[in-house]
């Protein structure tokens, strides 16, 4: 290894060091993740090889936060529908990089909106604002995962099992997922009273025919 490369490697190790634990708390908006620390692959197939020398990450790309946002506790997120998806990207090469777009899984989505290229500048934290996987094939709880496959410029295909998560707890504060519907809707079953709209008619009628008894 070169003293470039060593340089780079120890400038990575310190920016993950610092950014999972940061990822792992309670917070707010996009930095939000689960109470619990966040072990990256939890997110997915993050990790390049097998056996004892696997390495964190896959073609110089670690990803330390990845989830999709479903709806908020004991709701659905229906078929049909779309959920952002939330990502924190490091690049760990030397050169810049780009994600270009995702492919989801055929039996999960149709596609997933990037609205374009994310820049992925040497040992600096990314994250993808306003993407959302579009189309669902089938109802999100939460609990549930899609398979992506993100799609860079320089690193090529990195395919990763993302959770879905409720908006609940440290989540609550992301904007909803559109059109979170309940899973149960008891009232949508009942109708309205004719009671309503039918008195005042009998009223009515009944004035009609008071004159007309008088005039007898």
């Amino acid at each position: 290894m070169t003293s470039s490369s060593r340089r780079r490697a120890i400038a990575i190790a310190a920016l993950l060091a610092a950014a999972i634990p940061a990822l792992a708390a309670c917070g707010a908006g996009f930095d939000a993740n689960t109470g619990a620390p966040y072990a990256p692959n939890e997110a997915g197939v993050l990790f390049d090889g097998d056996g004892p020398g696997k390495a964190y990450g896959k073609n110089g790309v670690m990803i330390p936060q990845a989830f999709i946002l479903g709806p908020d506790s004991g709701q659905q997120l229906a078929a049909g529908n779309s959920a952002p998806l939330y990502l924190t990207l490091l690049n760990s090469t030397g050169t810049a990089d780009q994600l270009t777009s995702i492919v989801p899984e055929e039996q999960k989505a149709t596609s997933v909106k990037v609205q374009s290229p994310i820049d992925l500048q040497p040992g600096t934290l990314a994250k993808t604002p306003g993407v959302t996987v579009e189309g669902l094939k089938t109802a999100l709880r939460g609990g549930e995962s899609i398979k992506l496959t993100l799609q860079f410029k320089n690193a090529g295909d990195v395919a990763l099992d993302v959770p879905v998560v409720a908006r609940s707890r440290e989540f609550a504060t992301l904007p909803p997922a559109p059109t979170a519907a309940p899973t149960a809707s008891p009232l949508a079953t009942g109708s309205p009273a004719p009671s309503d709209t039918a008195i005042p008619e009998a009223t009515g009628a009944a004035a009609s025919e008071s004159p007309a008894a008088g005039a007898e």
